[in-house]
């Protein structure tokens, strides 16, 4: 599918991987209507990056994805509609899980609805690695068993199998899409990279959760190209793609590598706060990414490194964005 031209409608677009896809979709020559979580303030959330030449080109609205009735009413003559919009924070979902459902359940239901009613000629579906919970074995490939370790990846691998049931029950044309820690400019410190980041640019004791537990870190631009193939491949329908570099490093391992590259050293701390249920922690996720590179001729391109140096640049940048002696779930 070509997508110059195209009339895109991101939801969860001010999010951190919404707003670098409105940024490129916009590139690419793409009609993009930027959908925003209602507020009464004028801040776009991540879209305010953007370039202003870019931005301009962007069609702003701001919504609810658990309004049906305004989703209806919104995604109409569009002719794409990716899905992005979520309840992410999972210490959030232990204590707030039926709002999870809302938006993670509800809000899916509402989107595929409005996609088969307006007759959209493709949908993506965003999901997240932690559907798989702890490896059972690795690499994870598709076909990984999904595992509810947290309220918010239940609402998810629910978000999941919706999508799949409309593609089985009504041929909607939807596709799933499953990065695996996507980290970079523009991530909130709600994630644990730029946590580390900020902790030392504003020294800051290293406060961090679990340090064993192991990720596959895929660099942000590398989960957008998968997007983007996603939408030109021919027809995917009802398939699950994984979206991960394929190497997994330890979150010690990580802090040391920042702590390297920013010439600093510094004891290590495991907050309580920040650590998670034992049943709840996923210890180890690793991609199987080979139906990507098959079906997408997709691959990562950026190193581990280069993604930090890059990320490392941005919240250099951004220090205000960053409350770094702050824990917020």
């Amino acid at each position: 599918m070509k997508i110059s031209g195209k009339k895109i409608f991101i939801t969860g677009a001010g999010g951190f991987i919404g707003s670098h896809l409105s940024e490129a979709l916009v590139e690419m020559g793409a009609e993009v209507t930027a959908m925003l979580h209602y507020n009464s303030r004028s801040d776009w959330s991540n879209l305010d990056f953007i370039p202003s030449d870019i931005k301009k080109e962007l069609k702003v609205v701001k919504g609810n994805v658990e309004d049906s009735s305004f989703m209806d009413s919104e995604t109409k003559s569009h002719d794409i509609v990716l899905h992005l919009a979520a309840l992410i924070g999972i210490p959030y979902s232990y204590v707030a899980p039926l709002s999870y459902v809302r938006t993670n359940v509800q809000g899916t239901v509402n989107v595929l609805e409005s996609v088969r009613k307006n007759d959209i000629e493709l949908m993506i579906n965003t999901s997240t690695s932690e559907t798989y919970g702890t490896a059972i074995y690795r690499p994870i490939d598709e076909k990984h068993p999904l595992q509810g370790q947290s309220p918010y990846s239940a609402s998810k691998i629910a978000a999941d199998k919706l999508s799949e049931s409309y593609f089985n029950s009504f041929e909607t044309p939807v596709i799933t899409i499953r990065p695996f820690n996507t980290f970079g400019p523009r991530q909130s410190s709600r994630a644990v990279i730029p946590t580390i980041i900020s902790q030392l640019l504003t020294n800051q004791d290293l406060k961090l959760g679990e340090l064993k537990a192991t990720r596959d870190f895929t660099f942000v631009g590398d989960t957008v190209k998968g997007y983007i193939k996603a939408i030109e491949s021919k027809k995917l329908y009802g398939e699950v793609i994984n979206l991960g570099y394929g190497k997994t490093i330890s979150i010690l391992d990580t802090a040391k590598l920042i702590m390297k590259i920013l010439g600093r050293e510094q004891e290590i701390f495991v907050d309580d706060k920040r650590v998670r249920p034992e049943n709840s922690e996923v210890f180890e996720l690793v991609s199987d990414n080979s139906k990507a590179k098959k079906t997408l001729n997709w691959q990562p391109k950026l190193t581990f490194k280069e993604g930090l140096l890059e990320t490392i640049s941005f919240v250099e940048n951004n220090l205000d964005f960053y409350k770094s002696n702050l824990y917020n779930i």
